[in-house]
């Protein structure tokens, strides 16, 4: 008797749609549960990742509903970027054209996968009736000021053309081009999230619904540095050089001073050095991140200043440009202890500085040698010495502060967000340059400011600087010649604020205030960890600066945050070095697998996660007309916890067909037996089972733990299997644990267990039933199975009574032949027992 899953899954994907089954309810006193899925990209196909990511939010949506939640499950698509232009370039369409047409083509397939969504509450980011509102708000942020434009150094990425915030730079390299990120100076429109950067940090605290490593990354991101702030006197110039520094205590130890390639004493000297500018530019083209430098060789150029020593009556620092400084931390400048720091210490044996050792560990009578950076006390440092490393620290602040040359000062790593991008298919920025009036908002009247759909891309750089209309206006304030900024937003800018628009999509305001209150915060937010900085803190941050200006009452966005593993699968190479994908290869034994195309042997490469240029994919059409939805979804989230990567294999995805043709066949044996007479007391021990596993049910799922609801259900399924070939079973515990059984897996696998709860339930709806109680008489076990140990060894097992006190656990588990055999001729030193659990006897 074989699942018949295209009949089904056709029957129960229509009666969904028809009854609009998953739209949003008006506000009730039911409880609310809003469950969001990170939206997608319209690239035009999923992949299996999406269906890993949007099978593990439809299940808790699913779940929500039966346990008697009001639940918003909406869905849009993150529309904007730079993937469009590149289409419009290599194909010559349209990129909203190839946008929309992406956006029809996914949401086909989102249909096809059953996902929960209420597409009533569908948005996209490039529609003007969506960044028409944002532009409303960015005008709002500019009136407070969090908006403002400035000339800033920016990461240039060379390939794409545009801007890329620190946060979109991963190892020197742009996060979606790879190309090695150069330093420019461009006028630009930022954020002022650093305004916000205490309270980013403190409220870190109150995310307990959080992975603490997600919470961790924020943390160290936002990096909160106490120290102070130094002004070096310079020798013949009457500006200081500020430095902020963590280790004011290791001032006596102090070698040079450098400065970043970008700060404004090294851009001065270079004007008037030509071999400075030379390695200025070469400092440009080398990585920039603090993780790219850490490995980098440290370079450095001497530019002839020099600052006098704070502590030190004639001393004097000479002044470096280096290429491991950063202009985005602090002040752009360093003063540098080597014998303390492993990278100053690099530097000074490289251009033979000195190194002066200022702190000695605890207890050493001599001094270290290398790098030494753990606490300790003072010396060699004059009126600091004997004083361990913080009461050091504290004195040298006090000494700055007496001199009038420093202060105590707390700096944060975070960096203001430049949000100008160089492009055109993006938000436009609402801005108007006058030369009479300067910089003019768009009056509201005149919003959205759309994007012209007739530009070309025929040169390179943004198109909408070289329209030949579009950029031409005239100034609101006087009515002069006038030119619009011709930069666009950042598209984390759109997916910072989306999940509100989600309350009320068709609001005329940008977002419906009382439509917040009630849905917010979001209750489960799914995916993936790579947006833990940028988009995380960015939502985070916008949820803040929207509070201020009124839109809503909110302090933070997302309650619970479940950041997905990705799917991997085995990579092939052909014998001349050739990526296959996984069809064009045959597996002959454990470890030998051959070409379908000409049965050369293949190299089989590690699980990695999936993607194009591998080939490693796995096409999710494929495998849902060959084995079904249920089955797909069944499998990515069978073996392992969705945070924890997941490794596709046919085998395993065979499995998963095989339950549900097993279910199946077992619920419709229920469903033949349901009137069989039989004897109550023969159906209890079923009954018990059930109801026990109602309570696992319920403790898997609220722990996001689908690999162990499916689990719990397969123990389940050969329960009821067996009890179906007992006669003495009766028809109405066939059906009790038949229906715990499907409610439990219908979050899972929606279209079978709905079909059958309408097979045993006299035509039914599922989504209409309550979620089962258990009977505590029943989900109470009156045994247990306690393990037993000789040394921390397993040496077997043994069932007892629930709550049987110590004497009786461990007289049974000498009882046991295999214990016995461990203790004989030795003596018992301890035995450990606990209670429900385990005896553990040490010989």
């Amino acid at each position: 008797m074989s699942y018949p899953f295209r009949e089904i899954e056709t029957k129960w994907q229509q009666i969904w749609e028809q009854n609009q089954s998953y739209k949003t309810p008006q506000p009730s006193q039911r409880p609310k549960s809003y469950v969001l899925e990170m939206f997608p990209y319209p690239s035009g196909k999923l992949h299996m990742g999406h269906v890993r990511n949007y099978a593990i939010g439809d299940a808790i949506a699913r779940l929500k509903r039966l346990q008697g939640y009001d639940v918003l499950h909406p869905m849009g698509w993150d529309a904007f970027g730079l993937p469009a232009e590149n289409a419009a370039i290599q194909g010559g369409v349209c990129p909203e054209k190839w946008t929309l047409e992406n956006i029809q083509e996914m949401k086909k397939q989102f249909k096809m996968l059953s996902i929960s969504f209420d597409w009533g509450h569908e948005l996209a980011t490039c529609l003007p009736d969506y960044y028409g509102q944002e532009q409303k708000f960015f005008l709002e942020f500019y009136k407070r000021g969090i908006a403002y434009r400035r000339e800033s150094w920016v990461n240039w990425d060379p390939v794409d053309h545009c801007v890329l915030a620190n946060e979109q730079v991963i190892s020197g390299r742009g996060w979606r081009s790879g190309a090695i990120v150069e330093k420019r100076k461009l006028m630009q429109w930022s954020l002022k999230i650093t305004d916000y950067a205490q309270e980013l940090l403190d409220d870190l605290a109150t995310l307990t619904g959080w992975p603490e490593k997600v919470v961790k990354m924020q943390e160290n991101w936002i990096g909160r540095s106490e120290g102070a702030l130094i002004n070096f006197e310079i020798e013949g110039h009457p500006d200081a050089l500020s430095v902020f520094t963590t280790r004011p205590e290791t001032l006596f130890g102090a070698a040079f001073c450098a400065i970043a390639p970008t700060h404004p004493i090294a851009d001065k000297l270079a004007q008037a050095d030509s071999k400075l500018l030379t390695f200025i530019e070469e400092c440009q083209r080398t990585p920039t991140t603090e993780e790219a430098l850490s490995t980098v060789e440290k370079q450095g150029y001497d530019t002839g200043l020099k600052v006098k020593h704070p502590f030190i009556e004639g001393a004097t620092l000479p002044v470096y440009v280096a290429n491991f400084v950063l202009m985005d931390y602090g002040t752009g400048a360093i003063f540098a202890c080597p014998a303390h720091d492993e990278r100053d210490f690099d530097f000074a044996q490289k251009y033979n500085l000195p190194i002066r050792y200022v702190v000695r560990p605890l207890g050493e009578a001599v001094e270290v040698s290398g790098v030494y950076t753990g606490p300790g006390v003072m010396v060699n440092s004059g009126f600091l010495d004997g004083l361990d490393v913080l009461s050091a620290r504290k004195r040298a602040i006090e000494e700055l502060e007496a001199l009038g040359i420093g202060q105590r000062q707390i700096t944060f790593r975070l960096r203001d967000w430049s949000v100008s991008r160089q492009r055109y298919w993006g938000c436009p920025i609402p801005i108007i340059y006058c030369d009479e009036c300067g910089i003019v908002p768009v009056p509201e009247k005149d919003l959205p400011v759309k994007l012209p759909m007739d530009v070309t891309f025929d040169q390179t750089g943004n198109p909408l600087e070289y329209h030949p209309t579009w950029k031409h206006t005239t100034c609101p304030s006087c009515s002069a010649k006038a030119t619009r900024e011709t930069d666009t937003l950042d598209t984390f800018f759109e997916s910072s604020w989306y999940f509100l628009r989600f309350c009320d999509p068709h609001a005329e305001a940008p977002i419906n205030k009382e439509a917040v209150e009630h849905w917010m915060q979001v209750d489960a937010y799914i995916g993936g960890i790579e947006h833990a900085v940028l988009h995380l803190l960015y939502s985070r941050f916008f949820t803040k600066a929207l509070r201020d200006c009124g839109y809503i009452s909110l302090n933070e966005p997302f309650k619970n945050l479940l950041t997905q593993g990705m799917v991997c699968h085995n990579s092939f190479k052909s014998s001349d070095g050739q990526w296959l994908f996984p069809h064009e290869v045959t597996k002959l034994s454990e470890n030998q697998y051959i070409s379908t195309k000409d049965g050369q042997p293949v190299m089989v490469g590690r699980a990695e996660k999936m993607s194009k240029s591998k080939k490693n994919v796995v096409d999710p059409k494929e495998m849902i007309d060959t084995y079904g939805v249920d089955a797909v979804r069944l499998f990515v989230m069978s073996d392992t916890p969705p945070e924890k990567d997941f490794e596709w294999s046919d085998e395993g995805l065979e499995g998963a067909w095989r339950y549900l043709n097993r279910l199946w066949r077992v619920l419709q044996t229920v469903a033949e037996n349901k009137d069989r007479p039989g004897q109550a007391e023969a159906s209890l021990a079923l009954r018990k089972v059930a109801h026990q596993t109602i309570e696992k049910f319920a403790q898997g799922y609220e722990r996001n733990g689908f690999n162990k609801v499916i689990a719990f259900a397969r123990e389940l399924t050969r329960s009821l299997e067996e009890a179906c070939q007992e006669a003495t079973v009766t028809g109405e515990a066939l059906m009790e644990t038949a229906k715990i059984l499907i409610m439990g897996l219908n979050p899972l696998i929606p279209h079978l267990t709905s079909e059958m709860w309408e097979q045993i339930n006299n035509s039914s709806n599922i989504l209409e039933a309550a979620w089962p109680v258990a009977d505590p008489k029943l989900a109470t076990k009156s045994e247990v199975t306690i393990a037993v140990q000789v040394n921390g060894k397993m040496r077997g097992s043994f069932q007892t009574a629930v709550d049987s006190d110590q004497e009786s656990l461990l007289h049974q588990a000498k009882a046991l032949v295999t214990v016995q055999r461990e203790l004989e001729g030795k003596s018992i030193r301890k035995t450990i027992v606990v209670p429900n659990r385990i005896v553990n006897i040490v010989v």
